[in-house]
C-alpha cells in the first residue's frame, strides 16, 4: 500500500483522480475498456469532480456502483445513484455501460443474482473507495465477512455506520437510515487490478489508524487494504494525524 498525505483535500482529490484516470486509461489500451466501480459520500467529492475533467475516453468505461441502501426509492437525494450523478456522470460524456443497484426490497434477491451474474464478465480494473468511520470498505461493516467469494452481497448495516450518514447530512434522523444494504464484498473488492483509497477529514483518523496498523481480520475490515495488489491511500492533514504516532483512544 502506497500512503499520500497530501496538505489539502482538494489536494487530494486532484492526486487521487490523476492516478485514478492514469489507471483506467491503461486498462482503455490494453482491452478496449475500463470497468470501474465507485463509492459515494462526502469524502468522494473532490476526487470525483477532478476525474471528470480528466482526459479518459468514458465511452470505452463500464461503470459499477460499490453499494446501496435497501429501500431508497431511485430518486433519493440519498441514494448512491443520486450521488453519482450529481457530482459525476452529469459532467462527463455518456459511459459504456452503467450499472446502478436497483434499491427496491421486493426486487433484492434478483438484483444481487443479476450483479454477481454480470461481474463473471467485468473484472474490476479500477476501484474507488473510502474507508468507513468505523472501519468498514464499502458497507461491509465489522465483524466482515471476509469469506465469500460472491461479488456482492446483502449486510446488516451497523449503528455507527447509520450514525455516519446522519452526520453527513444524507438523512435527518437515524431512524430513517435503512437498516441493510447491497454491497460489493471485501472479496470483490480486493480484486480490482487498482485500489484508489480518497479519505479526508479529521473524523476517518482513528478509522486510518485502525487500517494501518491493526491487526487483519473481520474486526477492522479496511486492514485488509494491506493484502491488496495495488492500493492508493490518500490523506489530508487532517485525516493522517494518527499515522506518524498511534495515539488513538479505545
Amino acid at each position: 500500500m502506497r500512503v499520500t498525505i497530501c496538505d489539502s483535500r482538494k489536494e487530494l482529490g486532484r492526486l487521487a483522480a490523476r492516478e485514478g484516470a492514469s489507471d483506467i486509461n491503461k486498462a482503455i489500451e490494453e482491452r478496449g475498456e475500463a470497468n470501474v466501480v465507485f463509492v459515494t459520500g462526502k469524502s468522494q467529492v473532490e476526487t470525483l469532480l477532478n476525474l471528470a475533467n480528466a482526459p479518459v475516453d468514458w465511452s470505452k468505461v463500464n461503470v459499477f456502483h460499490l453499494d446501496e441502501f435497501i429501500g431508497l426509492k431511485k430518486t433519493s437525494v440519498s441514494s448512491s445513484r443520486f450521488f453519482l450523478n450529481e457530482f459525476f456522470l452529469k459532467h462527463i460524456s455518456k459511459v459504456k455501460n452503467y450499472y446502478p443497484i436497483d434499491s427496491s426490497e421486493a426486487k433484492l434477491d434478483e438484483t444481487v443474482r443479476n450483479l454477481n451474474a454480470l461481474m463473471k464478465d467485468h473484472a474490476l480494473d479500477v476501484a474507488f473507495i473510502c474507508i468507513g468511520e468505523n472501519g468498514h470498505l464499502a458497507f461491509n461493516d465489522p465483524p466482515a465477512d471476509f469469506d465469500t467469494k460472491d461479488p456482492y452481497i446483502v449486510v446488516d448495516l451497523e449503528k455507527r455506520s447509520r450514525r455516519q450518514q446522519v452526520s453527513e447530512g444524507w438523512f435527518g434522523t437515524l431512524d430513517e437510515v435503512p437498516v441493510k444494504a447491497i454491497t460489493m464484498s471485501v472479496n470483490e473488492i480486493m480484486s480490482s487490478r487498482h485500489i484508489i483509497v480518497s479519505c479526508p477529514d479529521q473524523r476517518k483518523a482513528k478509522a486510518v489508524a485502525s487500517c494501518l496498523f491493526d491487526d487483519i481480520s473481520v474486526l477492522s475490515p479496511s486492514s485488509a487494504l494491506r493484502m491488496a495488489y495495488d492500493c492508493s491511500l490518500y490523506l489530508d492533514r487532517l485525516s493522517s494525524n494518527l499515522v506518524f504516532s498511534d495515539g488513538r483512544k479505545y
